[in-house]
């Protein structure tokens, strides 16, 4: 161990750029040399969020490793306001905060972190009277997210807050239902640099023709009328929707629809959406209609697909006809049928990421994944298991042994160029909702 600890740091630090996080947090407790030079190592952290929970709990130690670490993401949990004071003394470079059951109000600590550039508000059990924390902080958001909290304003007074944020990028809106707004082109005009929007669309049965931009006065054309979103995720989806309304709309290339019923309407709104944006990349669909109701209106530009709804093997056959060139497949079927994993080599050849579910799949059905010559990554949704059935309450979350052998075997197949993730670890900054 003592010749180990005698390499050279530049070649310890370029060890440790391969590790995940969870394995460095484990690297840097196993001996003080580690610590230090995974501590002082600022760009092995880059990206890097920590959860905190009841301030009063860390010591001036751990404070002081997460300083020279120079964490700028940070997840505060049940917080208080005079925990925003404390997290500015060790924190002051904060580039990222998600507050998590708020316990009270006065935000107005947020404004000494002139670096703060995320901010999200979730799950906030004390109702927000108004937004004015956010009026310090107009000119550095970029990113904000306000999920499941209460407010007492009403929209008028949200949307004028929000309009402020001038150089938003992105923006997140879920509620229950509680927010009436007719539509978003009011906010969305003041917001010139925004490319994410996701919001919950549970009050709306039918977007007027304004609804995403102001119309233009007749005689004149649509062509300026763009926006610069190119990101859209609709939750709780079920409103009517015509071309006409999704013109401004021509830049977006990723468009993900959370259907509000698993069981649909008599119309297939979906298909309205993919006639009007012939130059999508990306598509997400959770419930809503089968697969068979649109699979003809894919545009062939789509790149990735994810599918969390009613399909057959038939219609996969038709996505393969309407979106040739397909590299990222996420496979959710409602019907466990164990048949579609072993088309999937033969109708989408260019796949380099695959997301599936192993229950019901045969283990040749599964090694046939090796055909697919140009897959890098394959994650496996259902990767828990309980290792004894006559005690319930002991749940192992990880593959199981059949599942690590085939595993095993696919990437011996492909010479190891297929990375299996078997778990995958949200970044506790995003939303829960998606």
């Amino acid at each position: 161990m003592t010749s180990l600890l005698q390499l050279p740091a530049e070649l310890w630090l370029q060890v440790f750029g391969y590790l995940s996080w969870r394995d460095k947090l484990t690297a840097r407790c196993t001996c003080s040399h580690f610590r230090d030079l995974l501590d002082k190592s600022r760009p092995l952290w880059l990206g890097f969020t920590v959860v905190l929970r009841n301030l009063s709990r860390y010591n001036r130690p751990f404070w002081r490793s997460l300083a020279q670490r120079h964490v700028g993401r940070v997840s505060l949990r049940a917080g208080k306001r005079k925990q925003l004071k404390e997290l500015h003394t060790w924190l002051p470079v904060l580039k990222a905060l998600r507050l998590e059951d708020w316990k009270e109000g006065g935000l107005d600590g947020l404004k000494l972190f002139n670096q703060l550039r995320s901010l999200s508000l979730t799950s906030c059990c004390t109702p927000l009277k108004n937004l004015d924390f956010l009026f310090p902080l107009k000119q550095q958001l970029t990113h904000l997210s306000l999920c499941n909290v209460q407010l007492t304003c009403n929209a008028a007074h949200l949307f004028a807050a929000v309009s402020q944020l001038t150089r938003l990028r992105s923006l997140v809106l879920h509620h229950d239902g509680s927010l009436r707004v007719p539509k978003l082109s009011g906010v969305l005009t003041h917001l010139p640099e925004l490319t994410h929007l996701s919001c919950t669309m549970i009050t709306y049965r039918a977007l007027s023709h304004d609804f995403f931009s102001p119309a233009l006065p007749t005689g004149e054309h649509t062509g300026g009328a763009a926006l610069a979103l190119s990101d859209l995720q609709l939750l709780n989806y079920d409103a009517v929707v015509t071309q006409e309304v999704l013109q401004p709309l021509s830049n977006l290339r990723s468009l993900s629809v959370y259907h509000l019923y698993s069981v649909p309407g008599p119309t297939c709104h979906l298909q309205t959406w993919l006639t009007s944006l012939p130059q999508l990349r990306s598509l997400s669909v959770h419930g809503g209609h089968s697969l068979a109701a649109y699979a003809d209106f894919l545009p062939s530009s789509l790149l990735s697909l994810t599918l969390c709804v009613d399909l057959q093997p038939e219609d996969l056959q038709v996505v393969s006809l309407t979106a040739p060139h397909l590299e990222h497949l996420h496979l959710e079927p409602w019907s466990s049928s164990s048949s579609l994993v072993r088309l999937l080599p033969q109708l989408f050849p260019h796949l380099r990421t695959l997301r599936i579910r192993h229950q019901n799949v045969s283990d040749a059905d599964f090694l046939s994944l090796s055909q697919l010559r140009r897959l890098v990554t394959l994650e496996i949704l259902d990767s828990f298991y309980r290792p004894d059935p006559s005690d319930p309450s002991w749940v192992v979350f990880g593959p199981s042994p059949r599942l690590q052998q085939l595993t095993s075997d696919l990437q011996q197949r492909t010479n190891h160029r297929v990375r299996v993730i078997t778990s995958s670890h949200r970044d506790p900054l995003t939303c829960d909702c998606v």
